[in-house]
């Protein structure tokens, strides 16, 4: 392989898993979905190689699993190991903060705002993928106002994992309040007060521990029971899971 061919398929394969990462952040894959490869590859007009090296980077993330022989799934992972996702951004954010607040303008301000705005928006027309992309958007807003490359991609490999789950893929949670919990950290931001802005974000995570604790199921066949509870059918199984396919891959498969 040339090196400028590996460089190509370098960048279809980041962009392959940038866009099956906003399928599984937007819930078009919920936990526990199959990824298949060649589906996958029709949908978004590719070979599988680079759809292979996608799910083996974001498998790295975290977000997704692969087993020889099943291929990939999105991860659902125990309820201790989201509550400690939570710690480690609470610490990695308060360092966040404290490198931002000092940067920050008005102009800065206003921006997360209204970024607060969606979200509360959102979470009012029960819109769960606008209050997700605003809430990612609202702290990696700060991130990006920290200027600092290794904090941004140190977070950067830790918040679509996050997200995954906390934002989208959790039962029973309360939007309107997931909305409310940044309203804090916006005052103290405002205020450029360093150690209140610090403490608001890890009050912030904090709260957001506590609430997920109380919702995250412990094991998968809890999360089925949840889920199963939420969607209630005529039978009482769980509803079958399709994995995304375009059009034309459809058709293209009702003609075999």
């Amino acid at each position: 392989m040339s090196a400028e061919t590996a460089i190509l398929r370098s960048v279809l394969s980041d962009t392959v898993k940038d866009r099956l990462l906003e399928a599984i952040l937007d819930g078009r894959y919920p936990p526990g979905s199959r990824i298949v490869e060649s589906r996958a590859a029709r949908e978004f007009g590719t070979s599988q190689a680079p759809v292979r090296e996608a799910l083996r980077d974001l498998e790295a993330l975290g977000v997704v699993e692969i087993t020889p022989f099943r291929g990939a799934r999105v991860r659902r992972p125990s309820r201790d190991e989201l509550l400690e996702a939570y710690v480690v951004r609470s610490e990695l954010e308060a360092l966040v903060v404290r490198l931002a607040t000092p940067c920050l303008t008005d102009q800065d301000i206003d921006h997360l705002a209204g970024l607060l705005d969606e979200m509360h928006h959102a979470a009012d027309a029960g819109d769960l993928v606008g209050e997700a992309s605003a809430d990612a958007a609202f702290h990696g807003h700060i991130v990006d106002l920290a200027r600092n490359s290794t904090l941004k991609r140190v977070w950067g490999m830790l918040e679509p994992y996050s997200r995954t789950y906390i934002t989208i893929a959790v039962p029973g949670a309360d939007r309107t309040r997931i909305a409310g919990l940044h309203g804090p950290v916006l005052e103290a931001l405002r205020s450029r007060d360093v150690p209140r802005a610090e403490a608001a974000i890890r009050d912030h995570f904090s709260d957001a521990k506590t609430m997920m604790a109380n919702l995250w199921p412990e094991s998968a066949d809890d999360a089925s029971s949840a889920d199963d509870a939420a969607n209630p059918t005529t039978t009482g199984a769980r509803p079958a899971r399709t994995e995304p396919v375009s059009t034309a891959a459809r058709a293209s498969e009702g003609k075999r």
